[in-house]
């Protein structure tokens, strides 16, 4: 397989998963504002959507969307048991929290890198992420992740976390989230993830 990325995106969490289940996969980087790649192609040519991640499939399919992306890898390896098995009744809940952190989450953080977006809208959607930061610091003052166990959720709320010091937000206003990030931000297959990507040069 292959992952398209581009350094701390929301790639950042397939990679982590695909390095905690021990898979096979080869990075290649993707620079957000020409979309050119480290392969020297047009990443456009890749996923029409413009953006990362895109994950390349063996059989040559171009699969999109995070949590598209974070369960297709879990089921191809169910052993690692990063995901509730797809017919089960816990699945739906992992597939509830991958929505909230696409749409309640990355969604409202999205804006915020936007230069022209003026501080006024930005504050709104601030508003917004720090309501949502209320109800999982709730969440998490009683578990140390968003199910039961680690799963592909996590990578993916802590890599939309990571954003927020460019936001001039500070994590620690939320004790249980600032413990979160700590955990899950030392676990040996983010370590790696996150080395990896900053080792590579994008064009």
């Amino acid at each position: 397989m292959k992952l398209y990325f581009a350094p701390m995106a929301c790639s950042l969490a397939p990679h982590i998963v695909m390095r905690e289940l021990d898979l096979e996969f080869r990075l290649v980087g993707v620079n957000n504002k020409t979309k050119k790649t480290t392969e020297g192609k047009d990443f456009l040519a890749v996923n029409p959507k413009g953006y990362v991640a895109a994950l390349a499939l063996p059989d040559g399919r171009i699969l999109t969307e995070a949590p598209a992306i974070l369960q297709y890898l879990a089921d191809q390896s169910p052993q690692g048991q990063l995901a509730p098995a797809p017919t089960s009744r816990e699945r739906p809940r992992l597939q509830e929290w991958l929505n909230f952190i696409a749409t309640e989450l990355h969604a409202s953080a999205s804006p915020l890198f936007d230069e022209r977006i003026p501080d006024t809208v930005k504050a709104i959607y601030k508003d917004k992420l720090f309501k949502r930061f209320d109800f999982l610091a709730n969440t998490l003052e009683h578990q140390d992740y968003l199910l039961v166990r680690y799963g592909v959720a996590d990578p993916y709320l802590y890599t939309v976390l990571t954003w927020m010091p460019r936001f001039s937000i500070e994590i620690d206003q939320w004790p249980a989230l600032h413990r979160y990030m700590k955990r899950i931000g030392a676990r040996q297959a983010v370590l790696e993830a996150e080395a990896a990507e900053r080792r590579i040069r994008i064009p």
